[in-house]
């Protein structure tokens, strides 16, 4: 079967935690299909500490040694008046914003029982509020365009939890949350969001993997989910799940339910019924809070 190329000719792709793993494969293989890239890494470690403006320097060196387009970037993206100013950097470099992907984030798992809230507040600060403020600095520039693509980085922990990793769970499944209503903001501006859930051997996954899994699970895997929805051809409002070569949609659905009348409505009520309320058969996503609402409102109309 013949498939067209993706290719970013004159585009610009912003790419947070792009000085290894994930985003550095990201960020060059946006830069092979012609796009300019602002490779975007604080330098720090797994948990957060540190800095050092080499990482991100050394993914632009080997972007330009392939005869690619890059500048270094090494702003904290919990840091507003530091995202602010990359944005304006890379439109002073280059004109416009097209991509942003982000994909900055730390970890700092710990049981809820034993996780001091300190920690909570830090994986939530970068994983969350950073995607937010990266997002809000690019938000104008892409609507004046009349066109973007977002990337937000969730995950199957966020999705369908993790034992120890409530801080970082919590975070990633607000991103689903901040990509819903985002994607509905930006419909009428040829802004697409997207959130890419991936399961990858990088270095915030490899003390807790053996090396069998390690390898099954090569990043290189994900890198083609995330250039797809980077394109033009990108759908909206969607999570793609990726991992090892695998690649499945993951959606949240509402069961038909039922309708108790005004005076059935009690918890035992509930009780009676929860194998009826739980029935899957039929379930449907729902495309937005109002939808959820009238569907609720039809139901009542209807009995």
């Amino acid at each position: 079967m013949t498939q067209d190329t993706i290719n970013f000719a004159g585009q610009v792709a912003i790419v947070t935690g792009a000085g290894g793993g994930l985003g550095r494969l990201y960020a060059l293989d946006l830069a092979a299909r012609g796009a300019a890239v602002v490779v975007n890494d604080l330098g720090g470690s797994v948990d957060g500490s540190g800095s050092s403006a080499s990482a991100a320097e050394t993914v632009v060196e080997e972007i330009k040694a392939a005869g690619g387009k890059a500048i270094a970037n090494a702003a904290d993206v919990t840091d507003e008046a530091a995202v602010n100013a990359m944005v304006a950097d890379t439109i002073a470099a280059f004109g416009r914003v097209d991509i942003l992907i982000n994909n900055a984030g730390i970890l700092r798992d710990k049981s809820f029982a034993k996780m001091e809230m300190s920690n909570w507040n830090k994986v939530v600060d970068v994983h969350l509020n950073g995607a937010a403020l990266c997002t809000k600095a690019v938000w104008n520039v892409m609507k004046e365009q009349g066109y973007g693509r977002i990337i937000m980085t969730t995950s199957p922990s966020g999705i369908y939890g993790n034992f120890g990793q409530a801080n970082y769970g919590a975070a990633k499944a607000g991103l689903w949350g901040m990509m819903n209503t985002l994607g509905l903001e930006g419909a009428k501006s040829n802004i697409h969001i997207n959130c890419i859930a991936p399961s990858a051997g990088t270095r915030m996954t490899e003390t807790i993997m053996d090396a069998g899994t390690l390898k099954m699970l090569a990043p290189e895997n994900i890198t083609p989910a995330v250039i797809f929805l980077c394109s033009e051809a990108a759908p909206s409002r969607k999570v793609l799940v990726a991992a090892a070569g695998t690649y499945t949609l993951a959606e949240m659905v509402e069961t038909q339910g039922i309708h108790l009348a005004e005076g059935d409505r009690t918890p035992e009520a509930i009780a009676a019924n929860w194998g009826r309320i739980a029935d899957r058969t039929d379930a449907e996503p729902v495309n937005s809070a109002m939808e959820g609402v009238a569907k609720l409102v039809k139901a009542m109309a209807n009995a």
